[in-house]
This record gives C-alpha cells, structure tokens and sequence, in this order.
C-alpha cells in the first residue's frame, strides 16, 4: 500500500464531524480485504477486526475519520450563509478557503467586509455560494447543511507534504498500512482498527468504540504539533525525525508499560522516533484509557506543522515510522490473556 496515494484518495473526501458517512465507505472498501469482520457500531464508528489464536491480548488501534468544519444556521436575504464552528476552528486561518458541502456545494468562506483580523470570530463569517438572494441559496442548501475546506494534499520538497485535512487522514492512513502489514501474520491477540467519529468534538466516537470492545493495549493515531518553526512554543517534536512516541498532552498521560515497549521496538528495529510531550490539545487517547475498566493506552502522533489550517504540513516519512512501530508493538505483545 502506498501511503500517499491512499491519503490523496482519503483527503478529498468531506466528513465533518457526525457527517462521517463518505469516508467511512471508502474506508470500509480499504480495510476490507485485511480484517476478518467489518461493521459499523451505533454512532457510526468503523471497526475492523483481524482474529487472533484466541489466546492473547485485545488490541485496539484507533485513528479518527472526522475533521472539523462549518454548520449552516442562518441565511442572509442576500444569499450568504452565516455558519457555526464544528471543532477547533482556527477562522485566522480559514479565512478566503474555499469550502464545499457535503452534497458537493461549492463556496468561498470569508469576513465581514471591514472586520479586522484581530477580531475573526464565528459571529463575523459567511459562506459565499454565489447566489443573488435567499431564494436562490435554498434551492442548494439548508439549515444544517455542513461545509468543510476543500480538502487535497499535494508534495512539496522531499518527503514532506501540505494539504488538508491531514489531522488525522494521515493516522487513517498509517492505520491503513498497519492493518496490511499484519494481514499474514499469525498474532494469539484480537486486533481491531477503528476509525472513529467526532473526535474533534469532543473524542465521543472512540469512547463508544473502546467500551464495546474492552481492550487490553489500545493505540491512537493522530497528529501533533511541532517545535521546529519560528514562534513556536519549545517542544521536542520536529518533522522528519520519525514517530512519535507520546508520554503525554493536555487529557492524558500514556501508560508507562506502552511507552517504553514503543521506544525499545523503535531502537531494535532501528525505526525513527521522537519522544513526545504536548502542553495543550488531546486525542482519542484519553477516551480509550479511562473507558469502561480502562486500557493500557498509548499514541504514536504524526509531527504537523499548521495544524486546523488548509496548509497543514507533515513529512511522510514519519507516518511511514509510525506504521512499522505499531506492527512491531502488535507482534510483541505478550501472550496470555
């Protein structure tokens, strides 16, 4: 599997948070000839699972599918839909995009005439479809219809590459190759891949999916941030220095037993890794740790450069890293129930 031409056919496709249905089929089609059994839960998680002997531990991998974007909730007389935030929103950043609707509804996302950037906020932001009047807008949309920012990734120097939403169509696609690369393996544990929903609002899917299943290890695939820009607030993490191995962010500390195997695997198989501690944000990772009886939990996080911006920056090198350590982590997991 090719890392990024399965991520150029991820990224394309909108799936704002709760609207997960595109990019959970295209996924189901991926995953598929890799798992044993394929379905999808009550909140629209996507979990795949490949079965072991029976007698080992349950391994839950999880990257999640959602990303944010924009909720229509008002229709101005001359056609401009007023929009709310879904997630993270960075408006700064998301001025002037060009957005699209899940129903494929082009526009351009932009401020009030004379805001100030200084002042960018939800409450002075539009989505220009082009249209003349109210009229006109409802024939192509609704109140709560979504938006997201066109999505695309293209390559830049070497291995690096910019586009959106790289947070987190990048640990799908790392996730992805993982599942391939244990595909004709003889494992003793269950392992389920999970593609989760509305993470960005609050990490409800991969709440739901770990309660279901009850995993022993569980493991996050998502995307964190950098220290190597000017401005930047001092943090170890850089791009192109491997996987990230995560000790901690803002809504979890990773378990000890994880962190360690991920590190001593990373320096056996002599993998590219970086050792990550992030002052601000989470991931899925808090969920599956304390959900139901709890988990060993751990992440390995994709350095990003600019991220909830259209210009998210990652190196694929350390995505490549991140699937060939958690292969490793999965082999090595110790036998017994």
């Amino acid at each position: 599997m090719n890392l990024y031409t399965t991520l150029q056919k991820l990224s394309v496709l909108p799936s704002v948070s709760g609207r997960e249905d595109g990019i959970r089929a295209l996924l189901s089609e991926l995953i598929a000839p890799y798992a044993d059994e394929v379905r999808v839960d009550n909140l629209g998680n996507l979990i795949a699972k490949k079965r072991g002997t029976g007698e080992g531990k349950t391994v839950m991998l999880c990257a999640h599918m959602d990303e944010i974007g924009f909720l229509v909730n008002f229709i101005e007389d001359s056609g401009l839909l007023r929009v709310a935030p879904i997630g993270g929103i960075n408006f700064a950043a998301s001025a002037f995009s060009e957005v699209v609707s899940e129903s494929g509804i082009a526009g351009v996302l932009v401020p009030d005439g004379k805001t100030k950037p200084a002042d960018y906020g939800a409450n002075c932001f539009a989505i220009d479809i082009g249209v003349k009047s109210r009229k006109e807008a409802e024939r192509k949309v609704k109140i709560g219809d979504f938006f997201v920012v066109r999505g695309g990734v293209r390559r830049l120097a070497g291995k690096r590459i910019t586009g959106s939403p790289l947070d987190d169509r990048i640990g799908c696609a790392a996730l992805l190759a993982v599942a391939e690369n244990l595909w004709q393996e003889m494992l003793s544990a269950d392992v389920y891949y999970v593609f989760s929903v509305q993470e960005e609002v609050g990490c409800r899917g991969a709440m739901t999916a770990t309660f279901g299943i009850a995993p022993d290890y569980a493991l996050c695939f998502d995307v964190t941030g950098t220290g190597d820009v000017p401005g930047a607030d001092p943090m170890a993490c850089a791009l192109g220095k491997g996987a990230a191995v995560k000790i901690k962010d803002r809504s979890v500390i990773c378990h000890p037993e994880v962190v360690t195997s991920l590190c001593t695997l990373a320096e056996k198989h002599k993998i590219p890794y970086q050792r990550e501690v992030l002052l601000y944000g989470g991931t899925d990772t808090s969920s599956m740790q304390m959900t139901g009886s709890g988990s060993r939990a751990g992440a390995l996080s994709i350095p990003c450069r600019y991220i909830h911006s259209r210009v998210e920056t990652c190196d694929m090198g350390d995505a490549e890293a991140c699937a060939r350590l958690a292969t490793e982590f999965v082999k090595a997991l110790p036998e017994g129930k």
